[in-house]
């Protein structure tokens, strides 16, 4: 029933039994072979071709395009009525997960099929769908989405593309420049969003060769070479009044409401990348010696691996929990309702502040591993003969893809608070019981006999700590405290961390009674790895905005309560990496 399902945000002020999440090991067989189709599609007609595709030749791009439409990858979103196959958001995730593969293709990939094709999906008229949707779901044209400018990147709403109605009513001459355009040299089909009268943002769909619409040069860029990135120039482009997209002046609802799936997409396509890339890594130290060793044998390299196996364990138990909170809620939505895709997008949207997390925490562990796999491959890794380096550079656009990890994480703890201002979430009175907790220190009894039981204390302990946090920080802002985004972000990194552990956490819990002895092990060796650079990370984050907020008495009350419930005991912690990464070595990739 829906009034089971988890809200938005609701994870910090509830405990979660590990059978409320969805993890990549619930995958059916159907989704499991629609990831191996993918894989094998990246590997049979996009890694042979990635030399060329790295050096723009975008036909192959486009030739790529129509076999994934052929083999139904572009049409996972779109209704059964228009040809599509309306699959669940786990199917979707994975499919995204496994394209990350491509590199440079699946950015054109995954522009498409995300924000170049949801708009027309969710707000399209049956007029609109019919007659574009089959081109874009077969992949014959290409989509895009046209939302920045010059000027307006994070903010959105300061765009200053125009839209002027003709004195016949007939169409739209639309002026501006849009930047920054991922598939622009390309796309047959545009999202344009431009201001009726200078006033009403509005979306409009634009085709390629609407008179007045001028295709800028490429780009000249870091890293995601082989994908298009172009201006978008409108010079009164006339577009019929039938293309306007959507109501007039709730252009900002399309905008956001896609970004919310990009950000969850993003997080599943960083994630898979992640995982390629330290397989990628690991087989290089296990090839390269020194000192008549193999590097990965040496604790300095062994330890970033056994990090990044239990950095991206705990992305892929956060994207994939995200899939199944997201399924749940879409399936209470009854098809063929007049406003269906009107519910469909608040039910996205309510999980807004997850699908934040997932982008920012997932692109980071990217970072993080692309990062060290150049480590590991020492001056090689600097030179294009070896991936290390075309991963270095194409990770980077993630940090600043829809929407940049710091508007995130001033969107993640903002929109949490808004919540519970509204009367969805009581957070203020979880607050108020967890200040007293400072006043009166009681120490839990753990049962050791409880699997992961230090961890879900330490899962407890840690809400508390950002329950204080907001609480004071409400208290003593109100309302401005929206404005205080030195405080949102240090918010924002204790609540990431949060969901982050409690995914991981819950997700070993569940599948470690039916694990191999060597997989358990693992597996509760992963799960000590990251509760303990997980608390590290909420306790520094917990400090910082301990003494942004308070002073005297109050701020050394709440630093002593920080100390108290940012502790984990990681007794093996060192055993647990030199496990974790002996098995890496052994099995060349990810274990998980």
């Amino acid at each position: 029933m829906a009034e089971n399902i988890a809200k938005g945000g609701e994870y910090l002020i509830t405990q979660v039994s590990c059978a409320e999440v969805f993890t990549p090991e619930d995958f059916t067989d159907e989704q499991r072979q629609m990831g191996e189709t993918t894989e094998q599609f990246v590997q049979n007609e996009i890694l042979p071709h990635m030399e060329e595709i790295e050096k723009q030749n975008f036909g192959l791009v486009v030739e790529g395009m129509k076999k994934a439409g052929d083999l139904g990858l572009l049409m996972m979103d779109a209704p059964e009525e228009y040809g599509g196959l309306e699959l669940d958001k786990a199917s979707s995730m994975l499919v995204g997960e496994k394209i990350s593969y491509a590199g440079s293709f699946s950015v054109a990939f995954s522009a498409h099929s995300g924000i170049g094709t949801l708009p027309l999906i969710y707000y399209g008229t049956p007029a609109q769908k019919e007659k574009y949707l089959a081109k874009i779901i077969s992949g014959e044209w290409c989509a895009a989405y046209c939302l920045t400018e010059p000027g307006s990147g994070s903010d959105a709403l300061g765009a200053q593309a125009s839209a002027i109605l003709s004195e016949d009513g007939k169409y739209y001459t639309l002026n501006g420049t849009k930047q920054f355009i991922t598939n622009g040299g390309f796309a047959k089909l545009f999202t344009i969003f431009a201001k009726i009268d200078k006033e009403h943002f509005t979306a409009f769909l634009v085709e390629k060769d609407f008179p007045g619409l001028v295709v800028g040069p490429e780009e000249k860029k870091l890293g995601i070479k082989g994908s298009s990135t172009t201006q978008i120039i409108l010079d009164n482009c006339k577009v019929p009044v039938e293309n306007l997209l959507g109501e007039i002046g709730k252009g900002h609802k399309i905008a956001f409401n896609v970004l919310n799936v990009g950000r969850f997409k993003l997080g599943a396509g960083v994630t898979g990348a992640a995982k390629m890339a330290l397989g990628v890594g690991i087989k290089y130290a296990n090839e390269r010696t020194q000192f008549k060793r193999k590097i990965s044998s040496f604790g300095a390299i062994a330890e970033k691996i056994a990090d990044l196996n239990a950095d991206i364990f705990a992305a892929e138990s956060l994207v994939y929990r995200l899939a199944g909170l997201l399924d749940k809620k879409l399936e209470t939505i009854e098809k063929g309702i007049p406003n269906y895709y009107e519910e469909y997008q608040k039910g996205i949207e309510e999980y807004a502040p997850e699908c934040g997390i997932a982008k920012v925490f997932c692109s980071e562990v990217l970072a993080k591993t692309v990062d060290e796999v150049v480590q590991i491959h020492g001056g090689y890794g600097f030179v294009s003969d070896y991936p290390a380096e075309r991963f270095y550079r194409d990770e980077r656009i993630n940090r600043i893809f829809e929407g940049t990890n710091e508007i995130n994480r001033l969107l993640i703890p903002g929109m949490i608070l808004r919540k519970a201002m509204k009367g969805e979430l009581p957070l203020q009175a979880h607050a108020m019981k967890a200040f007293e907790s400072l006043m009166t220190p009681s120490f839990e009894e753990i049962d050791e006999n409880e699997l992961f039981a230090r961890e879900k204390a330490l899962i407890k302990n840690l809400k508390t700590i950002f329950l204080i946090l907001s609480g004071i920080g409400v208290q003593k802002f109100m309302d401005k405290i929206a404005d205080e985004q030195e405080i949102l972000m240090a918010a924002a990194d204790i609540a990431i961390q949060i969901f982050a552990l409690e995914s991981a956490v819950l997700r070993a819990e569940k599948i470690h009674a039916a694990s191999t002895p060597r997989k358990q092990e693992l597996l509760m060796a992963a799960v000590k790895i990251f509760s303990f650079s997980a608390t590290e990370a909420v306790s520094t984050a917990a400090k910082k905005g301990a003494f942004y907020i308070e002073e005297g008495d109050t701020l050394t009350m709440v630093l002593s309560g920080i100390r108290r419930f940012a502790k984990y005991d990681a007794t093996g912690l060192l055993t647990a990496k030199r496990n974790l990464a002996k098995a890496a070595c052994e099995d060349e990739k990810y274990l998980f």
